[in-house]
């Protein structure tokens, strides 16, 4: 016989399910709400139904945005002839902090893991190929994270770009290897974009 109730139970199994949660923070987490005032916590249920309700992936750059193409997209300010590649929403939300790109993105939604199994067809690969076979776009910048999965999405990138008559850059070094975009720093992240190399 369990000592913890069935909806609390439930709700820490699935906190822990989230990156970063393990059992005891999402028990913590857990017995916080049950303290907590009842309208804090139907505003965090009616925030999470929200999430899921209120976003879309951008048709453009799989970005996630309210509305579909996204305002980046939309913007006719932005350089068109340059694409910024990015593993998740979270890089491309970290370049934009840094007021010193103004092309377009393209959202992979991940990076290339043979362990994980995670191949070119689980993320979105073949669209960014699509949109530099339409035309228009003089260069893309990998920015995938200095990490093992994300120097191999780059490289396999660029042999898919290679054909298009393209360049094909990649973030200058700089950037913590193993680290991950949405951590850096503005003014690392600044230079980065600026110091940026051809593959």
């Amino acid at each position: 016989m369990s000592l913890t109730p069935a909806p609390v139970g439930r709700l820490i199994e699935e906190l822990s399910r989230l990156p970063g949660i393990g059992p005891k923070t999402a028990s913590r987490l857990t017995y916080f709400m049950l303290r907590a005032p009842e309208a804090q916590v139907l505003a965090l249920a009616e925030a999470i139904r929200g999430l899921r309700e209120g976003t879309v992936l951008c048709s453009v750059c799989f970005s996630i945005a309210e509305k579909s193409p996204c305002p980046i997209c939309e913007n006719p300010e932005r350089d068109r002839g340059v694409i910024c590649v990015v593993e998740e929403p979270l890089d491309l939300l970290a370049i934009e902090r840094t007021r010193r790109f103004r092309g377009l993105y393209h959202v992979l939604h991940g990076a290339l893991s043979p362990v994980d199994g995670i191949g070119p067809d689980e993320l979105k690969m073949r669209e960014l190929v699509e949109r530099v076979r339409a035309g228009g776009v003089r260069e893309v910048l990998l920015a995938t994270n200095p990490t093992m999965e994300g120097d191999a999405t780059a490289m396999y990138l660029a042999r898919q770009l290679a054909p298009l008559g393209v360049r094909v850059t990649r973030l200058a070094m700089g950037l913590p290897v193993g680290g991950d975009l949405e951590y850096a720093d503005e003014i690392t992240l600044g230079e980065a974009l600026e110091g940026r190399r051809d593959v």
